[in-house]
């Protein structure tokens, strides 16, 4: 219907300017169309370091978001899927994550195996016939990243997007058997068939609890044909549904934001990967979050406690190395000095130094790069129905086994939400939730809701819209209210706006204008948002 509608508008003037379709605003992205299969892809973490940090940076000014809708909300799409920000999720939904299952079942049948690679694992089948990833954490740190994969797996879902089911699970050698045809990669030395010594030598660098049990993370194989991942920026040119610049995706932006409060500093290409799905379509995952919270990678390439500089400077950063080499080394970084409570079930993560506008990925992203204000404030409303239970809960499923550790994290994490809310609800008027109620337009304030400043009022203006050109007139002089409500207009006019500025000295970000639009009927409809700047 909207590429009719365009088509039969572009044939006429004015009508090219219609501001809004009779579909909008669009809930759904129809990215899902059937298409061929297109062709994997293979990506190295090199030529990822060396394209991000000497190409495709941002030139003046990013452009809004593409992919939002009339109301610069994200659509559900391949790429997302609106859960937490627009609904109440119950905190067992949101510990319950990607889950269908409770985990393998029965014994497992190991069918490949690797001994390559930060974290070597092997892949099962188990007796349902599902396959799964196994990986283990490193003996010194022997729960640091199995609970971080499945703590952040539980919040990225939470957020809205695809990763694959992951579980905790304990078990023991005997309830393993080598398959027959298995492989294993030998680093160095390409693939070969699979021995119990094979496993044997995997598990011998795996610490055992007292019982004899073996802790592992396990992630659900996800269903369709693996293409390889996605990059952040342009799209696949054998991609038919794949219309929107990655660096102009809201959802991919807003992840720069979503990163910084798990410190998922890998947030990168290389661990994201594309499935072409039933009945035939791209759709777009998150995956591999061992690099999350306070665990990472340290110089011998083992997960470890996180390096301090994860999320505070790039691999190559070239404005800490020019202070390095005009002061001969001198130069201090002040992430140097921060201190880490010794948990070692959780790494190193801290709130005190944490600073939203300055954390950074392992190396530069074309969408977090081009993040605007309005990027940033959908994703900290986000961020801000995270509840400290929630938060609690969530963090219980890595099974740290430290309560003071588990307490530590909580407060952490609560701390850095914090200051995100603080952050962008400072950048621009922070109003969402609008709704029709008792004859007005009834609104929140983040900013007020989270304790940032007191709103002294609102100021609120309505205008007629000209639907065919989007010109607006206004109908009369602003009026002020004492609470979050704009009383609605009579105008016989099919379409409204009511311009809405918040009163505050405390913060004047919030005085830029908020526009919202209704379709006026039988039921007043509210159909857009834009917010300033624009």
């Amino acid at each position: 219907m909207r590429a009719v509608l365009a088509v039969l508008l572009l044939a006429a003037t004015p009508a090219a300017a219609q501001k809004f379709f009779p579909d909008d605003p669009l809930r759904r992205d129809a990215d899902d169309g059937v298409v061929p299969q297109p062709g994997a892809v293979e990506l190295s973490t090199a030529y990822d370091v060396i394209e991000h940090t000497f190409h495709h940076r941002p030139h003046g000014e990013p452009v809004a978001a593409r992919n939002v809708n009339t109301l610069g909300e994200v659509p559900d799409s391949s790429w997302f899927e609106n859960r937490i920000g627009v609904r109440a999720m119950t905190i067992d939904e949101q510990v319950r994550g990607p889950a269908t299952t409770g985990g393998p079942l029965g014994r497992w049948t190991v069918i490949a195996g690797k001994s390559e690679g930060i974290t070597p694992g092997f892949t099962v089948r188990d007796e349902a016939g599902e396959v799964w990833f196994v990986k283990f954490d490193r003996r010194e740190y022997p729960v640091l990243s199995t609970g971080a994969e499945v703590i952040a797996s539980r919040f990225f879902h939470a957020m809205g997007y695809f990763v694959p089911e992951t579980h905790i699970a304990s078990f023991r050698r005997e309830e393993l058997e080598v398959a027959p045809g298995a492989r294993v990669a030998i680093k160095g030395a390409g693939k070969r068939a699979m021995t119990q010594a094979d496993l044997d030598d995997v598990l011998s660098h795996v610490r055992r609890e007292d019982d004899g049990t073996l802790r592992a993370v396990v992630s659900r194989l996800l269903p369709g044909v693996p293409l390889g991942p996605h990059k952040y920026h342009g799209t696949r040119t054998d991609d038919a549904n794949d219309v929107f610049p990655h660096e102009d995706r809201r959802e991919l932006r807003g992840l720069r934001v979503f990163s910084a409060w798990l410190n998922h500093d890998d947030s990168r290409s290389v661990n994201t990967l594309d499935m072409y799905v039933p009945p035939g379509y791209v759709k777009h995952h998150l995956i591999d979050f061992s690099s999350t919270l306070g665990s990472g990678s340290d110089a011998t390439r083992e997960i470890g406690p996180q390096n301090p500089r994860a999320g505070n400077e790039y691999v190559i950063d070239w404005g800490p190395i020019a202070r390095a080499a005009v002061t001969f080394g001198l130069a201090e970084r002040a992430w140097r000095r921060v201190p880490y409570r010794d948990f070692p079930e959780i790494g190193n993560i801290e709130s005190d130094f944490f600073d939203p506008d300055r954390w950074k990925p392992e190396y530069p992203n074309p969408a977090f790069e081009r993040m605007r204000p309005e990027d940033a404030f959908w994703a900290a409303r986000i961020v801000a129905r995270f509840t400290d239970d929630a938060i609690r809960a969530i963090v219980g499923t890595g099974r740290l086994g430290n309560p003071a550790a588990e307490e530590y994290l909580v407060q952490v994490l609560g701390a850095r939400r914090d200051k995100i809310v603080d952050r962008y609800c400072r950048a621009l008027n922070p109003l969402h939730s609008f709704r029709i109620e008792g004859g007005a337009l009834v609104f929140e304030n983040l900013g007020e809701q989270a304790a940032l400043a007191r709103a002294d009022g609102y100021e609120h203006q309505w205008f007629t819209v000209d639907n065919a050109s989007g010109r607006v007139t206004p109908l009369g002089e602003p009026s002020r209210s004492a609470d979050a409500r704009a009383p609605l207009t009579d105008a016989a006019s099919e379409y409204t706006m009511v311009r809405i500025r918040t009163l505050s000295d405390a913060v004047p970000a919030w005085r830029q204008a908020v526009d919202v639009f209704l379709r006026n009927g039988a039921t007043p409809e509210i159909v857009g948002v834009e917010r300033e700047p624009r």
